[in-house]
């Protein structure tokens, strides 16, 4: 066949996001520095394609999240939404679209086996602020800022009020969402927004490193934990306790349980299976 009629064979170096895995950890990395990493169409469905293969993928026992350039995430495409203003609805049809895979997104984070960890430089607005506020973990270098301005241009962000007001108290989140004021690292630190506040260009290292300590333990309690953790903090107290007593109760069967405990008692080392 001439080379003419040969279909381009797409560059995944070129892709709006890279996987890399090393060590049982898949990072993450937010491609598009030039567009500020906003969350395109084609950002969403790539990382949503990720998150399925790693949902699968035994080997990866931990996710670390990063970004290129100087943006974290700008959130949604501007231009993108803008685009659809003369659509015959007026955008209404692709706007609840957008929206949809951005929450699906979002909730594919919180549903992964493994747990997540945001490596934040620079700055994180809107939906990027959200995207680090649904993850697991964050740690955020000295130099970076989280902002929801929605408000400041009659955009109420409501869907990163859902990850927000999850990740800190409602007093802060209200805060964010209704000033649109940027939060600087050691601010987002006490809010608990981040976890760890780093030393500039040093989010990721440190984000690894803790991933790396996370892939080092027993996968059963680690992925039991996290789906326990997030189905609890929707439930009242009783049917909270109802349900971490029966995940406990199964935990505690498993063989890498015993193990654990074995170890203890023998005063050695465990090892673990993953069963």
């Amino acid at each position: 066949m001439p080379a003419s009629n040969l279909a381009p064979v797409a560059d995944p170096m070129d892709a709006p996001v890279l996987r890399s895995d090393a060590d049982h950890v898949a990072t993450l990395t937010l491609a598009r520095a030039a567009s500020r990493n906003s969350l395109s169409d084609a950002t969403m469905a790539a990382f949503t394609a990720h998150l399925a293969d790693i949902a699968e993928d035994k080997s990866v026992r931990a996710v670390v999240l990063t970004a290129e350039g100087p943006v974290f995430s700008a959130g949604h495409d501007l231009k993108e939404i803008q685009a659809h203003r003369g659509d015959a609805d007026r955008g209404r049809a692709y706007y609840q679209d957008v929206l949809k895979r951005c929450s699906a997104l979002m909730t594919a984070i919180v549903r992964l086996p493994q747990p997540v960890i945001a490596a934040v430089e620079g700055m994180a607005t809107a939906a990027g602020c959200q995207l680090v506020a649904s993850c697991d973990l964050a740690v955020a270098g000295a130099a970076a800022r989280f902002c929801t301005p929605g408000v400041n241009i009659g955009l109420f962000c409501h869907t990163p009020m859902v990850a927000l007001s999850r990740a800190v108290s409602r007093k802060h989140a209200m805060e964010m969402l209704l000033l649109g004021e940027w939060v600087e690292a050691p601010e987002a630190l006490r809010m608990g927004l981040v976890n760890r506040v780093v030393a500039q260009g040093e989010a990721l290292a440190a984000a690894r490193e803790m991933a790396a300590r996370i892939a080092a333990k027993s996968q059963v309690p680690v992925k039991l934990g996290k789906a326990a953790f997030y189905r609890q903090a929707e439930m009242t107290l009783d049917e909270a306790y109802a349900l971490a007593s029966d995940v406990m109760a199964t935990n505690m069967l498993a063989r890498d349980a015993d193990e654990g405990i074995s170890a203890v008692l023998a005063k050695r080392h465990p090892v673990w299976e993953d069963r």
